[in-house]
């Protein structure tokens, strides 16, 4: 499997609370652009995915545990591994740092669809990408 994935993003006062930590749900948004941002880094296109290969991916399950909050103007440290790699689906590890400090855990089965929202395997050259180190 590929080593450790690592984006950066800054909290923006609209990713807060009015007590200026970041609102719960937003690690969710950061994680997804992180994940986003990860198929870049493989060269897998979101766009030529669905196209090609009629293939999108859609989040099935989401499991977080908040450890520490971020606040405003924070630059957060996110990381991505993949647990497990399946025949559809991709079980990922991802995290939120500050510095030194975990702020946020999530586990995120991504499964692979077609167009009509069925399950279909990953593209094998997708799923080859995805296991290069």
């Amino acid at each position: 499997m590929p080593s450790v994935f690592t984006w950066s993003v800054r909290v923006y006062y609209e990713d807060t609370d009015a007590g200026g930590i970041v609102y719960y749900a937003n690690y969710l948004k950061f994680f997804e652009r992180a994940r986003t941002e990860w198929l870049r880094a493989i060269n897998v296109g979101q766009q030529a995915l669905l196209q090609e290969h009629d293939a999108m991916f859609v989040v099935k399950s989401v499991s977080v545990n908040y450890h520490a909050p971020a606040k405003l103007d924070d630059v957060l440290k996110l990381t991505l591994s993949i647990e497990k790699l399946g025949h559809a689906s991709i079980l990922f590890v991802q995290q939120a740092w500050r510095d030194e400090m975990l702020l946020n855990t999530a586990r995120v089965k991504v499964g692979c669809v077609d167009t009509e929202l069925r399950p279909r395997a990953l593209p094998p050259q997708v799923a080859t990408k995805m296991r290069a180190p």
